[in-house]
């Protein structure tokens, strides 16, 4: 069978694709306000305030960010570009997490605020690679959040054991 073929019978070989209509004006219009306006609240929620709201979203112009925030709130069409709504999608795929890891919305706030030793962090906090403007400071913090919430293990970082290296005598391995 060739890939002509399987595109044409709808046969799917492993998960969906998600094709380039994601992107169409439709599409961005239906999200934009909804998006924006879950944005606004868990800016609010994270203590955010103008500048770094502005930063996040890939530095439009403050008169933009504006607009598209009181066209939001009035519920007014609203269509961001493709950027901005997979920045918000980071920020909201960000928000989930901590409330999936985190007992109380101030734990995660809070862990977003507190200087990170892992890896990723190198001793930053969280929220200064959310707001170091890139689209890619936004991913990497989702993506460690994600992994985090479906169990891969890092440990907390004031874990006295973090540094601790390990003798070849002191790994067990259980069969």
């Amino acid at each position: 069978m060739s890939y002509a073929d399987i595109e044409d019978k709808g046969v799917v070989d492993g998960p969906e694709v998600p094709g380039i209509d994601r992107f169409s004006s439709e599409n961005r219009g239906r999200l934009s306000g909804p998006g924006m306006r879950t944005f606004l609240n868990t800016a609010n929620a994270w203590g955010l305030g103008e500048r770094d709201r502005i930063i996040v979203l890939g530095h439009p112009a403050r008169s933009t960010f504006h607009k598209w925030a009181r066209d939001a709130k009035k519920r007014k069409p609203l269509k961001l570009p493709a950027d901005v709504l997979t920045r918000i999608s980071a920020v909201l795929g960000i928000h989930k997490a901590l409330q999936i890891l985190y007992l109380t919305p101030q734990e995660g706030v809070q862990w977003l605020r507190t200087p990170n030793r892992a890896l990723l962090f190198g001793g930053q906090r969280p929220m200064d690679l959310i707001t170091s403007g890139t689209q890619d400071g936004l991913l990497q913090v989702r993506r460690y959040l994600d992994a985090q919430r479906g169990g891969i293990f890092a440990a907390p970082t004031n874990a006295p054991f973090e540094e601790q290296i390990w003798q070849a005598d002191e790994i067990v391995i259980a069969d």
